[in-house]
């Protein structure tokens, strides 16, 4: 049997209130994450000093290239992938039950949310994950929010205060709410 983090990862859908696996092994992990985040968000806010934080948070898969500016909010670091030489400003958001992957060079603004979980509308409990994928050399303007499902192009650029809901393609700019084409780079 598939354990819970790779069901969520494939984008199955979990009833939050029964299925045995998520109410024993995936709620028990997104508390210690929220404690870590915690602890994190109550440090004095030094990226060096809050490394060995965000290590433990990832289970030391942190490239050491990599930078993450706190405050953060990550409910299932197990669920993100964090690629070299990726900014991170402050006041991340990541609903990451289905995934995150984060290529090399990515840079991300102030309060970006990235939401990777959704909910079957006739059952509230029923999650429905989706993983976001954002490609080499993307940049996340702030207050961007990523929806569940999205893939961000290899060097695109996603314009601030955004809210992504289709897939943007490589080298274009997009922006706004619904994000839509703005241009090619």
């Amino acid at each position: 049997m598939t354990d819970i983090f790779e069901r969520l990862k494939n984008g199955e859908a979990v009833d939050m209130a029964s299925d045995d696996s998520y109410i024993s092994i995936a709620v028990p992990y997104m508390e210690r994450c929220r404690k870590i985040c915690h602890k994190i968000n109550m440090a004095e806010p030094d990226m060096q000093k809050n490394k060995p934080l965000f290590n433990e948070l990832f289970e030391q898969k942190l490239p050491k290239s990599s930078t993450i500016c706190s405050p953060v909010q990550i409910d299932y670091a197990k669920q993100i992938s964090i690629g070299d030489r990726v900014f991170i400003n402050h006041s991340l958001t990541c609903m990451a039950a289905g995934g995150i992957i984060i290529e090399d060079n990515v840079m991300i603004g102030p309060e970006v949310a990235l939401l990777t979980a959704n909910h079957d509308f006739q059952n509230l409990w029923i999650l429905k994950p989706k993983a976001i994928t954002i490609k080499k050399g993307a940049w996340i303007g702030g207050r961007v929010s990523i929806m569940p499902g999205v893939t961000i192009g290899e060097g695109a650029i996603v314009a601030g205060g955004s809210v992504v809901t289709k897939d943007v393609l490589a080298n274009t700019i997009v922006g706004g709410n619904p994000a839509h084409f703005i241009k090619n780079k």
